[in-house]
């Protein structure tokens, strides 16, 4: 879920994105699949802002959650539910959870004096300072002195340790999982769980404790089980928790990997199976900045390439789980070369040659071509693997790479040459193309949904079919069929 002190950024544009790709993969494979997202509205960054503003907390919330709620619209994202953690379903269960530490004798109280990133909205030490600044925000931290309740975290530290090394919470990539294992093995420090409400009014009542409010990040993270019925443990919340996967930012991953869990265990509620660690975007080389006037807004590149171009700039440009680059000058290229060419040029000469030559039917094949479809296995089972280990960026570039292969195909092939001379290996040659490219539509599908329906719309054929193993095969199209003859899948666009 994204906090809301601003509106959405190209960063949570790419994150909702690559969760999204995730949900449609897993729904294709036939897996009963609940997608989540949402916003975090309560802390001191945001009521701070909202004064700033000279709004109520609750005007700016309000305001910059429908930001992010729009969003998923115009990304075309598949999300099953959205959370806001003002809903009061969401404070009920976050207040029952929060009951649950404390049966468990995990919550104390106890005075405490550090430095507070209100950026970070989190105590941070000073040894992690760089020049006295939060390396995240750049930004002072405030000495503050308060009397909150604190969770035992410490008494979890060892069980949270042995479950990443066990593989029982799998954390993604590699670098991360040592990351956080390096953290714990110097001892998980109790953390502080709320503030006074003579600091902070905006946020959800301690239960049985009128003067303070829960610590933002305890409250945040309890969305997870608090949108899926938890409170009243619901048949939907025991049909999806735990979560297959959480799908983070790598400055959030202390949050995640280990007070999240040590809230689950201390609950007795069980723990999610794996946390996928995705990188930030910077911005023609440089990190975001309004100063800088290179902050990008995902909306714009919508409005002016469509939802599908940026979904495949993100998700194959940028690393997976690393940082990347967005430069204008990279997305012009990709959408041109990729998108326009390797794509769009591919289904529309296919479909333009079976409309030319085969009267808008697909043609009699009297083979089945070893290759073509030795290739398409190939390239699956590469596919597959990379969605297994959360590499988007690869498993999108298998799909581009069966796109070159059919291309060239066309290339050697000439049908052109052969409507001359010979039209039984006409035939076969288009069909093998028509194959290709009813492949190509189904392995966009998680990734460029809108133009994966296209294509398939295109063939006859159904985007989303009810047997996947089945429509991987070759040779499924059917000699007579109709097609219809494509409308340019991207256009091109003089910028």
């Amino acid at each position: 879920i994204a906090y809301v002190n601003a509106k959405p950024h190209i960063g949570f544009a790419m994150e909702l994105i690559q969760a999204d790709a995730l949900a449609r993969y897993h729904r294709l494979k036939g897996d009963e699949t609940f997608f989540l997202t949402g916003t975090d509205e309560h802390g001191m960054k945001l009521a701070q802002t909202a004064k700033d503003k000279g709004q109520t907390p609750r005007e700016l919330v309000d305001e910059n959650s429908a930001h992010f709620s729009n969003l998923t619209g115009t990304l075309n994202i598949s999300n099953d539910g959205f959370v806001r953690t003002t809903d009061e379903a969401h404070k009920r269960g976050a207040q029952k959870l929060w009951k649950k530490m404390v049966e468990a004798g995990d919550m104390y109280k106890d005075s405490y004096e550090g430095l507070y990133c209100v950026g970070c909205e989190a105590f941070v030490l000073e040894k992690d300072l760089v020049e006295g600044k939060c390396p995240n925000h750049n930004t002072e931290p405030q000495l503050l002195k308060e009397e909150n309740f604190f969770f035992r975290l410490s008494k979890y530290s060892e069980i949270i340790g042995d479950k990443i090394e066990s593989g029982e919470l799998k954390v993604v990539p590699e670098s991360r999982r040592n990351e956080i294992l390096a953290v714990i093995k110097e001892g998980l420090r109790d953390v502080s769980f709320s503030r006074p409400k003579s600091v902070l009014k905006w946020g959800i009542d301690v239960p049985d404790e009128p003067d303070q409010v829960m610590y933002v990040w305890c409250d945040a993270l309890s969305n997870y089980i608090t949108a899926i019925g938890y409170e009243q443990e619901s048949d939907q919340f025991q049909r999806f928790w735990p979560a297959d996967v959480h799908l983070i930012g790598k400055d959030i991953l202390r949050f995640h990997s280990a007070i999240w869990i040590g809230m689950l265990l201390s609950a007795g509620v069980p723990i999610p199976k794996s946390i996928y660690v995705h990188g930030f975007i910077t911005s023609e080389g440089k990190k975001m900045s309004k100063s800088l006037n290179n902050v990008v807004d995902p909306v714009e590149y919508v409005d002016t390439f469509g939802a599908d171009a940026l979904r495949y700039f993100l998700l194959k440009e940028i690393p997976t789980t690393d940082d990347g680059d967005f430069s204008k000058e990279r997305f012009n290229v990709v959408y041109e070369s990729e998108l326009a060419n390797n794509i769009g040029n591919l289904v529309s000469r296919v479909l333009a040659m079976t409309a030319k030559y085969f009267e808008e039917k697909v043609p009699p094949s009297d083979r089945k071509n070893e290759l073509v479809s030795g290739q398409l296995h190939d390239i699956w089972k590469a596919y597959d693997e990379a969605f297994s280990r959360f590499d988007l960026k690869v498993a999108l570039e298998k799909a581009a790479e069966l796109a070159m292969f059919a291309n060239k195909y066309v290339e050697e092939t000439k049908p052109w040459v052969l409507a001359k001379s010979d039209t039984v290996m006409l035939g076969n040659v288009l069909y093998d193309l028509l194959e290709m490219v009813r492949h190509l539509g189904l392995m966009l599908a998680p990734f460029v949904p809108a133009t994966s329906e296209k294509i398939c719309g295109y063939l006859g054929i159904e985007s989303k079919p009810e047997d996947m193993e089945k429509a991987r095969q070759y040779g499924l199209l059917k000699s007579g069929g109709t097609i219809t003859k494509a409308e340019p899948l991207f256009a091109r666009i003089v910028v």
